[in-house]
């Protein structure tokens, strides 16, 4: 299937949501749901690569995530150790350049030193920047941009009427990469989740009730197409 890369986003976030209910339909555990949602993040990122797609940004585990059981907790940051161990001498080979985003120092030292060496090993990577969001909220994030500031004001290397939008764009973990375009939550719920609440204040939203670990480049190229046909206006009416 192919894309009209004129209309394509330039950056595509994902709230990959429906592991647990996939498992639970297919009467498997809920564990084998997220493992399989982890194989499925290959399928996409790929598909956002081939299509031209300059970032990518999954949600992957949330500041609210340590909530659930501490056995499931502790699955999820072994399958995401080694998922980084396991792709990232082929994102190295694609041009692929990952980063994590997030309040990172929270996350057991073993999963901490799979980004910190997986983020060295693509660092050259120019075809897609794929963006991790690991302990990741995004009112924290904010907090921690406003924290920043205060910082910055109270040191003398900002005064108080200095502080605008721009500002504290500039301080987010995404400082420097464009708003995403266009976020894709699956699974059939319709919410953000507290993800990306500033980065997404215009992007499009688009929902699907198919779960994470079935959303394919099929699906993929389905919200591409959707986002293709709408207008963008940014408040604004065209003439």
């Amino acid at each position: 299937m192919k894309d009209d890369r004129e209309n394509l986003p330039a950056h595509v976030a994902v709230i990959m949501d429906g592991n647990g209910r996939w498992a639970r339909l297919k009467d498997c555990p809920r564990m084998e749901g997220h493992r399989r949602g982890a194989e499925n993040v290959r399928s996409v990122v790929e598909g956002c690569r081939k299509r031209g797609i300059r970032h990518l940004t999954l949600y992957a585990f949330s500041t609210e995530n340590w909530g659930r059981p501490r056995a499931e907790v502790e699955f999820l940051m072994e399958l995401l150790g080694g998922f980084l161990s396991n792709e990232r001498e082929e994102m190295r080979e694609k041009g692929i350049r990952f980063r994590a985003i997030g309040r990172i120092s929270r996350l057991p030292p073993a999963v901490r030193e799979e980004v910190n060496v997986t983020e060295k090993v693509t660092a050259t990577g120019e075809d897609l920047n794929l963006f991790l969001a690991l302990n990741y909220g995004a009112r924290s994030e904010i907090a921690d941009a406003c924290r920043k500031i205060c910082e910055e004001v109270l040191s003398a290397r900002m005064r108080p009427e200095d502080i605008d939008e721009q500002a504290i764009q500039e301080r987010l973990y995404t400082a420097g990469v464009p708003d995403p375009d266009l976020v894709i939550r699956t699974g059939g719920e319709m919410r953000l989740s507290n993800f990306l609440l500033w980065q997404l204040s215009y992007a499009e939203i688009y929902f699907t009730e198919i779960l994470w670990p079935e959303f394919g480049d099929e699906e993929l190229h389905t919200a591409l197409q959707e986002y293709a046909r709408r207008e963008r206006r940014f408040g604004r009416v065209k003439n």
